[in-house]
């Protein structure tokens, strides 16, 4: 047995007739994209300059308007990045950067060098506040702490007056604030609001971070909901949710945190940061685009920012990562197929146009993705999902009651290989299971003649077909009269060769759209024996198509 016991659970909190739980989110936060700090710390080789740079664009075109760009103070690298930005004029006039700093006057100063010139920036600073931190790292008490706190706001507040720079901007993170007593968290920030001299016209960001996500999401929006309850100046403070995913809820902590209050939402792309990553962007935004929430930011062109991203941190994304993973829009299950075929050819008669496809929470196309991996087949697949992708990809349409016949082929074929089946790979099996058959039967000549004496009418035998078939043992000729080719043909068929037989299904129709597409024809016959088969048959003459299904069908009776 795991020894348990030695976890004590995390405190509730004391809170009574919560709003957060009835509240419904209805717009975009204010977000802050962490990728080129939390998530550059985190990288077992962090970005180079170069890849820092272009990360910092795709965040830009992804529509992000405040960015933490680093710790400049900690590294050359770091502070080369921020000095590259500014000196290059990289930074768009609607862009803020945002830069870390520990409270400690000669990191602080650093970081005030390295913005030198920007035209909007976020000084971040912070120190722990967590009782563990406290009495475990720094060995100090709660006065001592806030101290610490209070000076580096002052520092902050000099330099910025001293630069003469109206868009520095300011925000303070009490780090571990799920480790930290609330009372104690918010003693201390209103001791840096009062530092600093927070105002309804000059805010400042309070970020209250999961640091470590020690608790299921609804204890942290309670959290976030009581400090925003007993927060004095509310209207001086934009509060700052920053979740990590230690406990794998880190997006539901940030949304019920948006629920309890919160105006603003720090993560990174694809949830990457130390240890079990931060908040994923990605997931959150198109989730409140699939609640038909305007996002504010633009992840229609995902698998571009998929690939960036992996470029430039050279990290991977889960396939069954969220909206982003290679297998998310991809179903094996043949009643997911089946669902999914069925909902794509009604959607464009939804009502009001909205989305409503089974299995697919949004379509793939809002986010640059395509159709072509929706269905993919492998031994669990049904008949739904191979005739979609015959329909799909190569113009084929299976009628229904024909469908599970080649979908007994497919999967004997998966069972055997013990692998997914490419679209390729179906056609060629459809071909070899009706085209190209041979035996016992082969039409070694067909001529069809119709002599109508009224064309209006159509009840009469005046379609003469004669043809000339080989079977395994003999070559022998007919020429019959019929209402029809396929009449006719039967019907000749049966009295020379003493096959008994009748069609009990008939399908056609065009592969394409061009005036020389080619025709397919399906057929399923029923033998006086009671045996049943299928067969398909290809050609320009939908006539001789009918005839060459017909005998597909019987080929495959052997």
């Amino acid at each position: 047995m795991m020894n348990y016991k030695k976890y004590a659970p995390y405190p509730v909190v004391a809170m009574t007739e919560r709003n957060w739980p009835n509240n419904t989110i209805t717009r975009a936060p204010i977000w802050c994209s962490v990728d080129l700090r939390d998530g550059n710390q985190a990288l077992p080789i962090p970005m180079s300059v170069d890849e820092k740079v272009a990360m910092f664009q795709l965040l830009v075109s992804i529509g992000f308007k405040e960015i933490e760009i680093g710790f400049p103070s900690a590294s050359a690298t770091e502070f080369a990045f921020a000095r590259r930005l500014i000196e290059g004029n990289l930074i768009p006039d609607d862009v803020t950067i945002q830069v870390l700093t520990q409270a400690r006057e000669h990191l602080i100063r650093k970081t005030f060098a390295a913005i030198s010139g920007a035209k909007h920036a976020i000084v971040h600073l912070y120190n722990s506040t967590s009782s563990l931190q406290r009495n475990v790292v720094f060995r100090k008490n709660r006065e001592e702490i806030k101290a610490i706190a209070i000076e580096g706001t002052a520092l902050v507040r000099r330099l910025k007056d001293e630069s003469g720079n109206a868009g520095i901007r300011y925000e303070y993170s009490p780090e571990s604030f799920t480790g930290t007593e609330l009372d104690y968290a918010l003693k201390v920030c209103h001791a840096v609001m009062e530092t600093w001299g927070a105002s309804a016209e000059d805010k400042i960001i309070l970020n209250l971070p999961s640091t470590v996500e020690m608790s299921m999401p609804n204890i942290y929006a309670d959290r976030i909901e009581w400090f925003c309850r007993n927060i004095n100046n509310r209207e001086a403070a934009l509060i700052s949710v920053h979740a990590h995913n230690d406990r794998g809820t880190a997006v539901a902590t940030a949304e019920l945190a948006l629920l309890a209050g919160a105006d603003r939402v720090e993560g990174a792309l694809f949830g990457n940061g130390e240890r079990c990553g931060n908040m994923d962007v990605v997931t959150i935004a198109l989730n409140l685009f699939t609640q038909g929430v305007d996002p504010m930011l633009n992840f229609s062109d995902l698998p571009r920012i998929r690939e960036m991203y992996k470029k430039c941190t050279r990290m991977d994304i889960h396939q069954r990562h969220p909206y982003a993973g290679d297998l998310v829009y991809t179903a094996f299950s043949g009643s997911h197929q089946d669902a999914i075929s069925k909902g794509l050819k009604l959607q464009p008669s939804s009502p009001n146009g909205l989305w409503a496809v089974p299995y697919l929470p949004i379509d793939p196309s809002d986010v640059g993705c395509n159709y072509e991996a929706i269905v993919r087949i492998n031994s669990q697949s049904g008949k739904g999902g191979v005739a979609y992708v015959l329909e799909k990809d190569y113009g084929i349409q299976i009628p229904k009651w024909m469908q599970p016949d080649f979908a007994e082929a497919v999967q004997a074929v998966a069972d055997m290989s013990g692998a997914e089946l490419t679209p390729e790979q179906i056609h060629e099996l459809f071909h070899k299971e009706y085209i190209k058959l041979k035996e016992p039967f082969t039409i070694k000549k067909c001529q069809i003649r119709w002599d109508d004496k009224e064309i209006e009418r159509n009840d009469e035998e005046a379609t003469t077909i004669t043809c000339v078939i080989q079977s395994a043992d003999r070559e022998f000729r007919f020429e019959t009269q019929g209402n029809g080719p396929l009449d006719a043909f039967v019907k000749g068929l049966v009295k020379e060769s003493g096959l008994e037989f009748s069609i009990d299904d008939f399908n056609e129709h065009a592969i394409g759209r061009s005036a020389g597409a080619l025709a397919i024809a399906y057929i399923k016959i029923v033998c006086a024996d009671g045996r049943i088969s299928f067969g398909a048959g290809i050609d320009s003459n939908i006539s001789l198509a009918s005839i060459k299904a017909t005998v597909s069908a019987l080929n495959r009776l052997s």
